[in-house]
């Protein structure tokens, strides 16, 4: 809990450096705070987890540990933050507050115990991210994503909210043990109960970006500031799917036979239409874009073949991604200010102009592909074992398909870096660029070659 009151109250004093013009302070207090918040949860692991505020929310390990997460992921983007938004605006106090607002939000999230507090840690952070998507007030793009972000987002919370309310009607409850125990004692459960979980999942799978509700992702990925995009594809993807994890597991677990094919369908075509999408594209940053769809097909693995392992896999495959794609967008950062573009041809002729920088994210790109000795592919190993105890290989097979279809784009900015050459002036990578990219790449190859380092977490 003193995380939370951690974050939340940190913005509020960023916004006062802001107004005393106390700019430079603001990176270094924001990074600090979030490392006493992160020092915080980890001295609750292990503790004896009971619901807290009258059953409205649990601080256990699987909360603490995708807090964690949350927060380390972060750290390493606004580290990456140093003079971004000052291009943007002289006021920059706003946009970490509004960052840390929507972190707040997403550690209610993935702590919640009450369907009250899923839907107020969304809110929270979805009105965040409406106003991030936007803070380009002069590009149009920015302008578009973040309308789009909005529209759409009320639209999906709609189906959300009135899910719950079903659920509500159907039990005479929001609190998770209360509709598990009624889960369990009715035998004939009433049809206005499976219409709340189907509205439910609409909602859900709006917000982790998962097919036939991905529309608004490429383009508000591609419309955003880029520093925005990492964190929507990293921290707000990873605290959508501990939501919909710490849900199904708690609650809907024994009538798994009811909406498991329904994911089970919903996922082989979130794989399938975010790889061969992904394939297409001219553009790296709307490639990221697609792919993080087909990666919400594979997260989505955790929950159709839900077990005890689950909460592992996903926190396992969910790390990965999120240190991976930290390099990818933090080197898209640096190209598109050297060339103006984020095509691929921005990359050409990388390796001899910057070998550090086209190292990393080479390890990034393998790992997003899921080639052994990266994080990657102990996250994608984690998703396939869970499958495959559960069902039949043929779910496996698909799953190993799409990520044959992943190497050929991923490996589109490996071979432009390494084998195209061009003419461009020498890329100057900032220190704290180097300090991110280092640690995030060291660590995708330690829980490559040692998976035991985070394969027992939770």
């Amino acid at each position: 809990m003193n995380t939370l009151i951690i974050i939340s109250v940190l913005p509020i004093a960023l916004l006062y450096f802001g107004l005393y013009k106390a700019t430079k302070l603001i990176l270094p207090v924001t990074i600090v705070g979030l490392l006493v918040a992160l020092g915080l949860a980890i001295a609750q692991w292990n503790n004896v987890a009971q619901p807290v505020y009258h059953g409205m929310m649990m601080f256990d390990n699987f909360s603490i540990a995708f807090s964690g997460i949350t927060i380390i992921a972060t750290i390493l983007i606004l580290m990456l933050s140093g003079g971004y938004f000052e291009k943007i605006s002289r006021n920059v106090a706003e946009y970490y507050a509004i960052i840390l607002f929507s972190l707040a939000g997403i550690i209610v999230m993935v702590s919640f115990y009450n369907l009250v507090m899923l839907f107020i840690g969304i809110e929270i952070m979805s009105v965040s991210l409406y106003i991030l998507a936007g803070i380009k007030k002069s590009d149009f793009a920015s302008n578009e994503a973040a309308l789009k972000y909005f529209l759409m987002g009320a639209f999906s919370t709609g189906f959300l909210l009135f899910g719950i309310t079903l659920l509500y009607g159907s039990t005479g409850s929001f609190s998770l043990e209360t509709i598990r125990d009624w889960v369990i004692s009715h035998q004939h459960i009433d049809p206005m109960f499976y219409t709340g979980i189907a509205l439910i999942i609409v909602g859900l799978c709006f917000k982790v970006g998962a097919a036939p509700f991905h529309f608004w992702t490429p383009d508000v990925y591609e419309g955003s500031p880029t520093l925005i995009t990492a964190f929507m594809s990293t921290v707000v993807k990873t605290a959508g799917f501990a939501a919909f994890l710490r849900l199904f597991s708690a609650c809907f677990a024994p009538l798994s036979d009811f909406w498991v094919p329904v994911l089970l369908i919903i996922t082989i075509v979130t794989l399938f239409i975010g790889n061969i999408t992904a394939l297409y594209q001219q553009s790296f940053k709307r490639m990221l874009a697609f792919s993080s769809i087909s990666h919400a097909g594979y997260l989505l693995f955790a929950i159709v073949a839900l077990g005890s392992g689950s909460a592992n896999s996903v926190f396992v495959y969910a790390t990965a991604y999120s240190i991976a794609s930290i390099i990818a967008f933090g080197s898209l950062i640096l190209v598109q200010q050297q060339s103006g573009s984020d095509n691929f041809e921005s990359f050409n002729g990388l390796a001899k102009n910057n070998p550090f920088l086209a190292l990393v994210l080479t390890i990034a790109m393998l790992s997003l592909a899921g080639i052994p000795l990266t994080a990657g592919f102990i996250g994608k190993f984690f998703m396939f074992s869970g499958a495959l105890a559960k069902y039949q290989i043929w779910l496996v097979i698909i799953a190993v398909i799409n990520a044959i279809i992943s190497i050929f784009y991923y490996f589109r900015v490996i071979i432009a870096m390494y084998f195209r050459s061009a003419d461009r002036a020498e890329l100057v990578v900032p220190a704290y660029y180097k300090i991110v990219f280092a640690i995030s790449a060291l660590v995708t190859i330690i829980i490559g070659i040692y998976p035991d380092f985070i394969a027992r977490f939770i």
